[in-house]
């Protein structure tokens, strides 16, 4: 629960944004579907999303300290993560592997383009946001 709490902690230290909830915009599934990212993390629980690419050797890291205790997060606050990958045309091929390797058990979008990351005034990654009741907290 102390881990819980200090990661929670530290990712509502680090954002701050000036919209309140997560711009409409369509992204990939990894079965190449389409989904509405404000529509996946339309929830009553908390919603994690986390921009990532497999370039990014801090991402990963957050998304394995994620996966440790995640278990624990879901049994204990039913929280949601959406992982959305900005690998881009030439890269994305490596998040399907990177994922089943990792044995990450979350949902995966893909954001080719970056259409996600520019609506949200992103510039890096990772980027981490809570949301709750549909607005980014």
């Amino acid at each position: 629960m102390k881990q819980i709490l200090i990661l929670l902690s530290f990712l509502l230290t680090f954002n701050a944004f000036s919209q309140d909830g997560l711009p409409s915009v369509d992204l990939a599934t990894i079965d190449g579907g389409t989904i509405n990212i404000q529509k996946a993390a339309h929830s009553d629980n908390v919603v994690v999303v986390s921009l990532w690419a497999t370039w990014c050797v801090p991402c990963i890291k957050e998304l394995d300290a994620i996966s440790e205790v995640w278990d624990d997060w879901t049994e204990e606050t039913n929280v949601e993560l959406i992982a959305v990958s900005v690998d881009d045309s030439r890269t994305v091929k490596r998040v399907k592997p990177m994922i089943n390797g990792k044995g990450w058990d979350y949902t995966i979008l893909l954001d080719t383009n970056n259409d996600e990351k520019r609506a949200l005034g992103s510039s890096t990654v990772p980027l981490t946001l809570l949301v709750k009741n549909d607005k980014i907290v």
